[in-house]
């Protein structure tokens, strides 16, 4: 890999010796060519007044960039416009009416930027802990940037000052800690509308809880409402990170948005963050939605061609990607700087993974030969470049799918020109909490990044890319599975073998895997009653609503294929569970599953036969799926929620392994009546979710034997049961009442466990986002290995095989 060191210069000493004095000097001298060129690489410029006498040489450059005509009405051999990549020969950019945004608009002259304005950021990531020090990066983008950056940007770290009760500073930090530090920007992107700077961070970690400042001097903010220095806190060496954990944060196309209030629940997560701060924001996918470029957006006019054939075989060419890509840029600016959104995302560090909505509804579930088409392969390009910026702050690839350079290629992409026009694309680097993908998806032409990382001293996270993988028919390559799970397997021997033994395992997942069947509605969808009605939407119309955009199929099919529970997905879908049972078994160690996408709050549960008798705190089979979704998204109808709580049935994993959703609801929000009386176990509300140890290092709790849900501490009451029954004294009272669900005893227990909290929005009109708050505690894992007998449906489906 090359060194992420290696960006373009910026400094003065090191700028081009032949610039002008003057800065509204219109052309520069020959001098000042020649040495920008050995600059950039592209060798001395030709002297403009040489000639040849020979006008051969322009009409064999002109016809070097001409392609086949798309219609068979010219006797030209090769006719085709040639395009500029990113802007037109006024400086203008593709696309500057789609959106509004802070994107910088590459001007010239006395408005020309100077590389000194955010209009975006900062944003903070965690990356990782490593040997006593916490590392993490800040994102910023400026207006204004192309092959050489405007400016050389840098960061202040320093700790902050924690006042004491009565307002009295506390002790001078430790380590050195105190001494401002500055960080150099790293150059990721940059074109002429704006250049992307990273700063990479790292901090001690020590003893007791810190709290580090960060700014950015000599930069200007676009926006009023971000702050301009930024403060973030780091657990003790001997504690775990609270965590926060969201989804679906944005609006589908056509939703009200005025009518949900916008984003307020960022509200409340500001509010808890000042009151109990989190260390660490995980993204269970679609942090942004990017649907609107079908609707107000530049694939407007290919959404609106009925024949899903010709949608199919409609082409890529370098004009729509430029008009996508600016388009997405402008959405991720704007949406990046909504507040209050906006002022929580510089000071809690984020941890994502993507899901469609980051590239559009649906991406990865579509059939085969649709997926396929040269539209969908370019926007999935285009929504990776700027997901592995904003969201990761790593470098793009060098250039993404157009249907011209991939006829020009052939087999394999590679860099295409035309997008390196006045442009940088710092060379990829490697960063070691990501486990990279052998192989390109099928759509997406580029490697999945899945995510091992520790949240501090007992709690490690595992993440995997479900996206850039995925079809119909699977969610991720076997050979990925096996590299994902080979590199946790050596993580947690390293772990234990330093005496720093993991205890709970976080599985970041984009959707939930614990969720009740609609096999039922999959096979209606699918059967061949469908087939009339689809003739009769493909030629008249009828029934518009219940076929989506793309590829003509049922309109909620993609959302069915997308769930692990989807019949299509079924075996993959066991074979994970199991390869986790294992892990949990080999290691002792507690694996709890996040999951988001379905616009819903649920809490679903993996555990052993009852007939086995395992007690969950010995039992590797227990795996809570907290399902949080979604923070801002609306939620479906509460009809729609009533019918999965009556489909919530116990279903069987393998003949060992059952699985249901908790009755966490024991009453709707406030004063609500948001579902019906018997759905105790799908929340039809926007919410958020929150988990915390109960670290071993909180002082002793009072109570002794009984827990503060007033429950005696002996697992024989819970064997045997089902799991529509309590499986543990942990999810006794489960809900409101329970001391999950509390703010003064929520993590102040000692006993190593999770309190988890699902924060449920009570009043859409509610501008503030306040939530009541539902809990229940994952217990410790005391794994011993025993001889389990056979189950009856083992001894059922033995029986079948003689």
């Amino acid at each position: 890999m090359s060194d992420p060191g290696e960006r373009p210069t910026t400094t003065e000493s090191q700028r081009n010796p032949h610039a002008s004095a003057s800065r509204w000097r219109h052309q520069e001298s020959s001098a000042y060519a020649a040495h920008a060129s050995q600059l950039t690489g592209d060798g001395a410029p030709r002297d403009p007044h040489q000639t040849t006498g020979n006008v051969g040489e322009l009409a064999d450059f002109l016809n070097q960039s001409r392609i086949e005509p798309v219609d068979d009405n010219r006797d030209t051999e090769k006719y085709r416009p040639i395009t500029a990549a990113a802007g037109d020969i006024n400086g203008g950019i593709a696309g500057d009416n789609v959106g509004q945004s802070h994107a910088g608009q590459g001007a010239r002259g006395e408005n020309a930027p100077d590389g000194k304005t955010i209009v975006c950021g900062p944003l903070l990531n965690y990356r990782r802990m490593n040997e006593g020090r916490w590392y993490g990066s800040v994102l910023i983008v400026v207006e204004g940037g192309g092959k050489i950056p405007l400016d050389q940007p840098y960061l202040t770290l320093k700790q902050a000052v924690q006042p004491q009760e009565g307002g009295s500073a506390s002790q001078e930090p430790t380590n050195g800690a105190q001494e401002e530090v500055r960080v150099e920007g790293k150059c990721l992107y940059s074109d002429p509308r704006n250049t992307f700077w990273a700063f990479d961070i790292s901090v001690p970690i020590q003893a007791t809880e810190a709290s580090y400042e960060y700014c950015l001097p000599e930069l200007r903010f676009s926006t009023e409402h971000k702050p301009r220095v930024n403060r973030f806190f780091v657990p003790a060496k001997t504690e775990s990170m609270r965590i926060m954990f969201h989804s679906c944060n944005g609006f589908s196309v056509g939703t009200d948005e005025e009518a949900w209030s916008g984003p307020a629940l960022w509200n409340d997560v500001a509010r808890k963050h000042r009151e109990t701060p989190f260390h660490v924001m995980v993204g269970g996918g679609d942090q942004i939605y990017n649907d609107g470029i079908r609707v107000d957006g530049p694939l407007r006019p290919w959404t609106d061609i009925s024949n899903p054939k010709k949608r199919r075989e409609y082409p890529f060419p370098e004009t729509m990607r430029a008009e996508c890509d600016d388009y997405y840029l402008k959405n991720y600016i704007r949406w990046y700087n909504t507040d209050p959104f906006a002022g929580v995302n510089g000071q809690i560090p984020q941890i994502n993974i993507w899901d469609d909505h980051d590239i559009i509804d649906g991406f990865g579930s579509y059939v085969d030969n649709f997926m396929q088409c040269d539209v969908f392969r370019g926007i999935g390009g285009t929504a990776h470049k700027y997901y592995m910026l904003f969201q990761h702050h790593m470098p793009p690839p060098a250039s993404t799918y157009t249907s011209d350079h991939a006829t020009l290629e052939k087999a394999s992409q590679g860099p295409d020109p035309n997008q390196l026009m006045d442009t940088y694309v710092a060379p990829m680097f490697e960063s070691p909490e990501y486990i990279v993908g052998d192989h390109p998806g099928p759509y997406v032409a580029e490697r999945s990044f899945n995510i091992y990382t520790r949240l501090g001293a007992r709690i490690a996270l595992l993440g995997i890319d479900a996206r850039v993988e995925r079809t119909r028919h699977q969610i991720n390559y076997p050979e990925t599975y096996k590299k994902v799970f080979q590199r946790l397997r050596s993580e947690l021997e390293a772990a234990s073998a330093a005496g720093e033994s993991i205890k709970h395992l976080i599985l970041l997942l984009g959707i939930p895997i614990a969720y009740p069947r609609l096999t039922w509605l999959e096979n209606i969808f699918r059967s061949p009653v469908m087939g009339p009605i689809k003739i009769l939407n493909k030629r008249f119309g009828l029934g518009g609503s219940l076929f989506n955009q793309f590829d003509g199929s049922i309109d909620l099919l993609d959302d069915l294929d997308d769930h692990y529970t989807a019949r299509t997905h079924k075996k993959e879908r066991r074979e994970l569970m199991v390869e986790l049972q294992k892990i949990s078994a080999e290691f002792n160690i507690r694996v709890t599953i996040l999951g988001g996408d379905v616009h819903l709050a649920a809490l679903g549960r993996f555990y052993s036969n009852p007939s086995l008798k395992v007690p969950a705190e010995e039992d590797h089979r227990y795996m809570v799926n907290v399902i949080s979704s979604a923070i801002v998204n609306k939620p479906p109808p509460t009809a729609v929620a009533n019918l999965l709580a009556r489909r919530n049935k116990i279903h069987h994993l393998n003949a060992k392994t059952d699985e249901t959703l908790l009755d966490l609801f024991n009453k709707d929000p406030g004063d609500s009546n948001k579902t019906a009386n018997h759905n105790h176990c799908t929340m039809p509300s926007r919410n958020f979710a929150t988990i915390t140890e109960n670290s071993p290092n909180n002082p002793e709790a009072p109570n002794g034997n009984v827990d503060e849900n007033g429950t005696e501490a002996s697992e024989q009451n819970f064997l045997g049961n089902d799991g529509h029954k309590v499986l543990h004294r942990g999810e006794v009272q489960a809900g409101t009442t329970h001391k999950a669900a509390s703010r003064q005893s929520h993590g102040r227990s000692n006993d190593g466990t999770l309190d988890v909290c699902i924060n449920v929005e009570i009043n859409q009109h509610d501008k503030e986002g306040r939530t009541e708050m539902y809990g229940l505690t994952v217990p410790l894992l005391n794994y011993r290995q025993r001889d389990e007998p056979m189950t009856p449906r083992e001894s059922v489906a033995s029986g079948s095989q003689h």
